[in-house]
């Protein structure tokens, strides 16, 4: 596994449990730092970890908007919470990071989404971000 996947892993946890707990990811992200910090085989993903999580609090609104805008018929809350997260970061991959394909975004988030969500989840994702992605184009 890549530090990258590895990474979005980190940041999938932080962004569900934060939402799952309803806490703020801030509060969640100072404790993980700190784990980080004892733990040096960790360094190497925690720094894209963090910058995905930064970016998405960052972005929430927007990235939100999008998503509820492309999702037709889903409102954010109805949608599984491993999915609102995976969204939110593949969104963010796509809007924000210059050095992550869009199509390297949409795969890791939906081979995320086959492991860890509903049946339904994989191409749920795949299509909301594919939209996403070609309506920045």
């Amino acid at each position: 596994m890549s530090a990258r996947t590895k990474a979005r892993k980190r940041a999938l946890d932080l962004l569900y449990s934060a939402d799952m707990r309803q806490v703020p990811v801030e509060q969640l992200l100072a404790v993980e730092a700190e784990r980080a910090a004892g733990e040096p085989e960790r360094q190497t993903s925690w720094l894209y970890a963090r910058e995905i999580v930064d970016g998405v609090v960052d972005h929430r609104d927007e990235i939100d908007e999008l998503i509820t805008t492309h999702s037709r018929g889903w409102t954010l809350e109805r949608m599984p919470a491993v999915d609102r997260a995976l969204l939110r970061i593949g969104v963010w991959e796509i809007l924000y990071n210059d050095e992550v394909p869009d199509p390297v975004a949409i795969s890791e988030a939906v081979e995320a989404a086959t492991v860890l969500s509903t049946d339904d989840s994989a191409g749920f994702v795949n299509g909301l971000l594919a939209a996403i992605s070609h309506a920045k184009a």
